[in-house]
């Protein structure tokens, strides 16, 4: 089993940054893509961006240009850099892991962008 615990969100005013991380332990080895996805209240949960175990990366289009995905050298850690946040990033940022065995979600974070 992998266990995700993100951390880094909060309250920031539009166009500023936050950086979260995802922290994963267990059966780490076993993680091919570690992704972000949101959720905005009463809709439905949406793809941020993704990275590879090689280090490819990919982007839903909403955080194309303001969003970086990065992981760690022991790749145990995956950060979420957002910058020029607007009120529309406001959400529940969750980080999962794509792994051989199973997908898994940490617990989410909550982000809000004030206008």
């Amino acid at each position: 089993q992998v266990q995700l615990v993100e951390s880094g969100g909060g309250l920031v005013q539009a166009g500023g940054s936050l950086r979260l991380s995802c922290a994963a332990s267990g059966s780490i080895f076993s993680i091919k893509n570690m992704d972000w996805y949101r959720q905005a209240p009463g809709k439905q949960r949406d793809f941020v961006a993704r990275i590879s175990r090689e280090g490819r990366t990919n982007y839903g289009d909403s955080v194309k240009g303001r969003f970086t995905i990065s992981r760690d050298n022991t790749k145990t850690t995956a950060y979420l850099q957002m910058n020029s946040l607007k009120p529309e990033d406001t959400a529940v940022y969750y980080c999962a892991a794509d792994s051989t065995l199973s997908y898994y979600w940490g617990q989410g974070t909550q982000v809000t962008v004030s206008s």
